[in-house]
């Protein structure tokens, strides 16, 4: 796939489009699963990376992505799609439902960032920002990178991943942290916008990761599942990398959301 550019996997079949989390490359982040769909429902699964994200060239905002990605579907004359959305991917997805609920068949949200709580986007918002602009400091640009490198290969191998799927997890400790804190610039100002909106009725599933009930990413999911007309899964052990550490667990997910629609 050249830089930025849109590669779609296989012929025929229900279109599916993939949405990373962060501001990572969409080529290799949802390890099988590709393949696994093409392979079985006979799927069509789109790769690309959007401005503003992994090797897109053109720079883009948060607002503009479901605009983006709107133009995308019309030139590719393949909607509507199912979307499957991790982290930041999945608010995206969000806000494509929102904005052009003609463009989604339905919904694969994987750990989504909770684009419907403005207070805890406040926070990541500037958390991520302060990290962005650590990163660019000479000596911390040197440093920072392998003490996080160091930090998640021993969290992968705790984990105790498939290779493929430790690999991918290990490839995100080298995200651009400058890039990533533009991609979720303006997160705060769009949840308070989705705090209040009506989502369309859709097939979805919103899985959420193995946390203890009540915090706040696991009611922004629950209102997510009730807005869609949705359903919640937590799978035991799950974490924020749920495609990474239940890979055959996300792979029947999709696939059975696309059984559905098609």
């Amino acid at each position: 796939m050249e830089p930025g550019g849109i590669r779609v996997h296989g012929e025929s079949g229900q279109a599916v489009l993939l949405l990373p989390g962060g501001a990572e490359s969409c080529d290799g982040f949802f390890p099988g699963l590709v393949e696994g769909l093409v392979a079985d429902p006979g799927s069509r699964v789109i790769v690309h990376d959007r401005p503003g994200t992994g090797t897109a060239s053109d720079d883009g905002t948060l607002a503009d992505a479901a605009s983006h990605l709107s133009a995308l579907l019309d030139s590719l004359d393949c909607g509507p799609v199912v979307v499957v959305g991790q982290s930041l991917g999945g608010a995206v997805a969000v806000l494509l439902a929102r904005d052009h609920p003609e463009k989604v068949a339905g919904l694969v949200l994987l750990d989504p960032t909770p684009i419907n709580d403005p207070r805890t986007c406040a926070g990541l918002e500037r958390a991520i920002g302060a990290l962005g602009k650590v990163s660019a400091v000479p000596l911390l640009r040197q440093v920072f990178p392998r003490v996080l490198n160091a930090a998640v290969v021993r969290s992968a191998r705790r984990q105790e991943l498939r290779p493929d799927c430790e690999a991918a997890f290990v490839r995100m400790a080298n995200a651009d942290l400058p890039m990533l804190a533009r991609a979720v610039r303006g997160i705060t100002a769009l949840a308070k916008e989705v705090q209040d909106a009506v989502l369309p009725r859709l097939p979805a599933v919103v899985v959420t990761a193995d946390r203890k009930p009540g915090t706040a990413m696991r009611r922004s999911h629950e209102r997510f599942a009730a807005a869609f007309g949705g359903r919640i899964e937590c799978w035991p052990g799950a974490t924020h990398s749920v495609h990474l550490d239940h890979p055959e667990k996300t792979l029947a997910t999709v696939r059975e959301l696309v059984g559905r629609v098609a």
